[in-house]
């Protein structure tokens, strides 16, 4: 097995740390800086690595193999997160959106009281 690859896994794991710590503290430009850096090392990592026929009996293998596991279990909490993220946003726009039929107008009637009326009811009844 070729020490680079192994070498280039452990660089990959760290990146992927990095990159996590940068989305939770929402370090976009950090996040950003850090992706082309990651396809080079994930590009070289291809180019690097053995055929796996070739390593399937190597006690090597099985220490990239596992680096190269923990790389696939953080990439994936990564997209997890950025999926949360995302929607957490949609979610926000979407209460945001004008002209949504499902929210209520709360206006105040003669008495000082709450009245509640659907948009779609129109503004004469208040």
């Amino acid at each position: 097995m070729s020490e680079r690859a192994l070498t280039l896994a452990q660089q990959l794991a760290q990146l992927l740390a990095v990159e996590f710590e940068a989305l939770k503290s929402q370090d976009l430009d950090r996040f950003e800086s850090l992706q082309p850096g990651k396809n080079d090392l994930i590009n070289e990592l291809t180019e690097k690595c053995p055929p796996a026929q070739d390593l399937q009996n190597s006690p090597e293998w099985d220490v990239l193999r596992e680096t190269l596991l923990a790389c696939r279990d953080m990439h994936r909490r990564n997209a997890i997160l950025i999926e949360r993220k995302l929607d957490t946003i949609r979610s926000t726009l979407s209460s945001l959106r004008v002209g949504d039929t499902g929210s209520t107008v709360e206006v105040y009637d003669r008495l000082g009281q709450v009245a509640r009326f659907s948009k779609g009811r129109g503004y004469q009844e208040v």
